[in-house]
């Protein structure tokens, strides 16, 4: 019997990561823009960059940036995907007043709706949300800085956590946040949302007089 397409994919990428796992910073580079753009490599680039930082301390940085910058490149595949010819690919599935809504809901806050899937590890559907930016037309500027932005968090976060308590715990950490993933991707959105607010917090303290919109009764104050 002859194997399928997604075997085969997946003996292609397992190949592709024994050949360029071994080239340092550029298999980085390499590993990120294949699993990005194309299709996932066996095992998930926290896991190939927790294993580079494990073996190679010095150059933890290094490999955060490399490997956030090639996802960054590799996302425009899905993006400009959805750019091309997403719109008619969604409305084939939903009506045209539910599209409307999920693109006013999207509009409202893109960056962090790119962001935040970009900063959480698999099984998050990043690729979905790549497409969708596309569809929805999100400025490619501020689409390829949410990723980037996402992304380095996300393993620049593994490779300080590695460096800290080692790759072990941080596998088996990852495995956990992988088998209670909407648990996780709720308390990271939380985190961020809080975060964001006390920036704001902070800025609106700075101007005298002026306080957030949500802590008047019922009014709003324009900055």
């Amino acid at each position: 019997m002859k194997p399928g397409p997604i075997a085969l994919l997946h003996k292609l990428s397992t190949v592709l990561l024994t050949v360029l796992k071994p080239l340092g910073i550029w298999g980085v580079g390499g590993l990120a823009l294949i699993d990005s753009a194309l299709f996932p490599i066996p095992v998930s680039m926290d896991g190939v960059v927790i294993g580079y930082v494990a073996a190679n301390h010095r150059l933890f940085l290094a490999y955060s940036l490399m490997a956030a910058a090639a996802s960054t490149l590799g996302s425009l595949a899905p993006f400009l995907i959805g750019r091309a010819g997403g719109e008619f690919f969604l409305l084939k599935r939903i009506n045209r007043q539910r599209y409307e809504d999920i693109r006013d809901r999207f509009e409202r806050q893109e960056f962090l709706a790119i962001m935040i899937p970009a900063m959480l590890p698999p099984p998050t559907p990043l690729k979905l949300f790549e497409f969708s930016a596309g569809v929805f037309e999100m400025r490619p500027a501020l689409f390829l800085l949410a990723i980037f932005c996402g992304k380095f968090l996300q393993f620049l976060a593994c490779s300080l956590l590695t460096l800290w308590f080692g790759p072990t715990l941080i596998r088996s950490l990852r495995d956990l946040s992988r088998d209670h993933h909407d648990i996780v991707m709720g308390l990271a959105a939380a985190a961020v949302a809080g975060l964001i607010f006390y920036i704001v917090r902070k800025v609106f303290d700075k101007r005298k007089g002026v306080t957030l919109p949500i802590e008047e009764d019922g009014k709003t104050t324009e900055l």
